[in-house]
């Protein structure tokens, strides 16, 4: 009798840093590994998805890989994609999504689709128990460093007290086993102030608690709650090997299939409109490795005054750049249309300018998922970090890897045009420091081509997932 082929549904929370990982992992399980596989986000992440869908027909929709169906969170004509009140959206999103996304897996079942396994990316830590509802395995996908999920363990297992009593401090160090010692500058901020119920992302670090509780109580005597993550072995061996209380499995570095890649839209789920100006065919006419390439993120909003010294920064160095500023945050009184060394555009597919061999560096708020297509496309970075993981990606960025420097933000928030100007010198110059910088890129986007080609550690750790279903 043939066996039956797997059928992963792969969950993810409506941001676009959390969509890019969780859809590149679902067509990896697709492609490699020949199973059916379904992704499922909420309703207005899906219609930004596929603008062309019918608002009245079925929302369910394929592409050459896989099967897309979404699930409500209670805000389905939300189409800028952000709730009005983060916390009340939260407890919407615990509450329905849990229910709709149940409903998802109740539907395919009855259509001759039931799912294997659900794969699901944090900010949903009710997935673990709608898994279990239904009798089918889950697993918890880790888009962020294992060195970050080292200190969420720890910190919701018994060493959370002595952050909380000196979150104000910022030069505290906190001491977790295995790890180095940290300031509170940094650990998330979801750890240092969220956890005070006036805070505006408290549903964030209530999240998060669950999840580790959720995790606990998935440990028996003879299995451990299994945590694919999104890093590789050779990045991160020490911290890899930290938590024995989760089956812990890299299979990063997370990047787009090439098939997606060479795609018209270049991002295969990508929320934002990408831009047509001409920037390939911009950086083909630039220098080796002389374009700087400025991006912060999919959900920073970029006040007035950091836009301006931002952009007096890199006209100032001289140095051509491609600068990423979406629509809704081109503010009155900053002119882009008339720059002179470089190009400003909405959105655009990152991986393609990252590995076009005219970048020289990547100004970059320090998300994971930018950190890690840096690192495979061994760009140097110029780390400006603000909120989340990304205070503890800087320091990696800086101190453990040697791939970039940290620069120093204002107590106002902003990176000043001269501190700017003075990383840019660091990093693209022809000093000691910023040749091994280059050396260490270099280093790095070999051992993330390793991990992830057929048959590296990545991509066996995945099959062995798969295998064990």
């Amino acid at each position: 009798m043939e066996k039956q082929r797997l059928h992963f549904l792969v969950a993810t929370f409506p941001f676009q840093g959390h969509i890019n990982p969780a859809l590149h992992l679902a067509k990896r399980l697709a492609l490699n590994t020949g199973s059916d596989v379904t992704f499922s986000s909420t309703v207005s992440a899906h219609r930004r998805m596929f603008p062309s869908l019918s608002e009245t027909g079925s929302l369910e929709t394929k592409d050459e890989l896989i099967t897309y169906i979404p699930f409500s969170d209670g805000h389905d004509d939300d189409k800028s994609g952000k709730a009005h009140e983060f916390n009340e959206y939260m407890s919407d999103f615990n509450r329905i999504g849990s229910q709709t996304l149940s409903e998802v897996i109740g539907k395919l079942a009855s259509s001759g689709r039931p799912v294997s396994c659900i794969i699901y990316t944090i900010l949903l830590p009710w997935a673990a128990d709608v898994a279990q509802d239904h009798n089918i395995p889950s697993a918890l996908y880790w888009i962020q460093p294992a060195t970050v999920l080292a200190i969420y363990y720890h910190y919701f297992n018994g060493y959370g007290d002595a952050v909380k009593s000196n979150h104000n401090d910022l030069s505290y160090v906190v001491e977790l086993p295995g790890l180095p010692p940290y300031k509170i500058k940094d650990l998330p901020n979801f750890l240092t102030q969220a956890f005070q119920e006036d805070d505006t992302f408290h549903s964030v670090y209530l999240s998060f608690s669950q999840l580790f509780q959720s995790l606990l109580k998935q440990r028996t005597d003879k299995s451990k709650p299994i945590v694919l993550i999104s890093t590789f072995s050779a990045l991160e061996s020490k911290e890899l090997a930290i938590l024995t209380e989760l089956e812990m499995l890299p299979i990063g570095p997370s990047m787009p299939l090439m098939i997606d890649q060479d795609s018209e839209s270049g991002n295969g789920g990508s929320l934002f409109r990408h831009d047509e100006k001409g920037y390939l065919e911009w950086l083909d006419s630039k220098p080796e490795q002389s374009v700087v390439y400025v991006s912060f993120g999919s959900l920073a909003n970029v006040k007035k005054e950091q836009l301006e010294e931002l952009l007096n920064a890199l006209e100032g160095s001289g140095k051509p750049y491609i600068w990423v500023v979406r629509k809704d945050n081109r503010l009155e009184g900053v002119d882009f249309e008339y720059v002179k060394n470089g190009m400003v555009v909405e959105w655009c597919n990152q991986v393609k300018v990252l590995s076009h061999s005219s970048v020289g560096c990547f100004v970059t708020h320090c998300g994971w998922n930018s950190v890690s297509e840096s690192i495979a496309c061994g760009v140097v970075m110029v780390a400006a970090p603000r909120m989340s993981d990304q205070t503890m990606n800087a320091r990696l960025i800086e101190e453990v890897w040697g791939v970039g420097v940290r620069a120093e933000i204002g107590e106002d928030g902003v990176l000043e045009k001269k501190e700017l100007m003075r990383c840019l010198d660091l990093v693209m110059g022809d000093g000691e420091a910023a040749a091994q910088m280059r050396k260490m890129a270099v280093f790095w986007k070999e051992k993330a081509g390793e991990a992830t080609c057929k048959d590296g550690l990545s991509d066996r750790n995945l099959m062995a997932f798969v295998n064990n279903i």
